[in-house]
């Protein structure tokens, strides 16, 4: 209806063109992230403007990687499907645990899923998909999320520890992920704490993550019930059948001693790995996350105790009053070193495979 057209040439293109770009900014490209865990697998669409679109999950659990792999590519389909009208897919970014050879796209080896040693993921995904895909490591993505959308916001070099079954860690240079010479820069794990100590997994002995983690938790409670020095750690071991670091914590936190000296040790432990990674590193901000992360309260003071007394470089950049609650200042003067608890929980690598494609 010509009535109905503005007189002016000019004016009618110029409110397609407003229209257009009305549309293009409620209709995000978006990308599709996954977290491959040993017993199930979470898969999202998250816009590159960062807002989670729709996430789901499938349980893989004893599955081997060619059933998996066909589950997450269906898995990523549907959810392509379900959102291409929102925008265009860019990319989609995979977070395994394990060692990934970056270059081949192969999973070396990962102890939460055994099977895949040596195994082209990135190959058999990108068979079924058709499409370019991006593995990344799962705390090597945790990080890359926290740095994007969480505690490191706007923060260009940080570094992340997770707190799980074992102690993952990655380095944020300039918004990326730095991978060393073959992808294995950021195994914080394994630094030693104890030179003569608890013999680890990886063939050295007196690992941190042999003293900070879930599983060394566990272990320390083991001993104290076996020393017959924790009545009430045995008393909870023989009555529950999941009986682990939450337990633990529970615990500690109403007041038993042996519980409060687990996640002394614990804290100990990574005060002392903590003033090695900053010494080295000097960055802005250390982000700790994963699971156990939820009893900061139990160990944070000694690892704080800790960490200033072993590391010149934390005394000197942080002030006497910063905070140990794990926030992240609301003010900051100058350079200095931060301590803070993420804030994206599980989500942080969905966030991070998200990101990965846009780097």
């Amino acid at each position: 209806m010509e009535g109905d057209r503005p007189a002016n040439g000019k004016g009618f293109q110029s409110s397609i063109n407003n229209a257009f770009l009305l549309l293009s900014s409620v209709m995000p490209d978006f990308a599709i992230a996954v977290d491959l865990g040993g017993t199930n697998l979470r898969i999202a669409a998250v816009s590159t403007e960062g807002r989670m679109l729709e996430k789901i999950g499938v349980n893989t659990n004893a599955s081997g990687p060619d059933h998996v792999i066909d589950e997450m590519c269906d898995a990523i389909q549907r959810l392509s499907s379900r959102h291409h009208g929102s925008g265009s897919r860019i990319g989609a970014g995979i977070g395994i645990p394990g060692i990934i050879d970056l270059d081949a796209g192969v999973v070396r080896t990962s102890a939460n899923l055994p099977g895949w040693e040596d195994f082209p993921v990135r190959a058999e995904i990108e068979r079924r998909l058709g499409a370019r895909i991006y593995l990344e490591n799962d705390a090597k993505l945790a990080a890359l999320g926290e740095q994007w959308l969480g505690a490191a916001r706007l923060v260009d070099n940080m570094g992340m520890i997770t707190l799980g079954t074992g102690i993952g860690g990655a380095i944020v240079l300039n918004g990326k992920i730095f991978h060393g010479m073959n992808g294995m820069a950021g195994e914080f794990g394994h630094i030693t704490v104890e030179p003569e100590g608890v013999p680890c997994g990886c063939g050295n002995r007196g690992c941190a993550e042999r003293y900070a983690s879930a599983t060394a938790v566990l272990r320390m409670a083991r001993e104290a019930i076996a020393a017959g020095n924790a009545p009430e750690l045995a008393q909870a071991a023989n009555a529950e059948a999941e009986f682990g670091a939450k337990s633990i914590y529970q615990l500690a936190i109403e007041g038993d001693k042996p519980a409060q000296q687990i996640f002394e040790h614990f804290g100990r432990a990574l005060g002392i790995m903590l003033a090695d990674i900053v010494n080295v590193l000097n960055l802005e901000m250390f982000v700790i996350g994963g699971g156990v992360s939820s009893a900061w309260d139990a160990f944070a003071p000694r690892m704080f105790q800790e960490l200033r007394a072993r590391s010149t470089i934390y005394a000197a950049t942080t002030p006497q009053d910063a905070p140990t609650d794990g926030s992240v200042p609301a003010r900051r003067t100058g350079k200095q070193t931060v301590i803070a608890r993420a804030q994206l929980g599980s989500d942080a690598g969905l966030y991070g495979g998200a990101r990965l494609p846009q780097l």
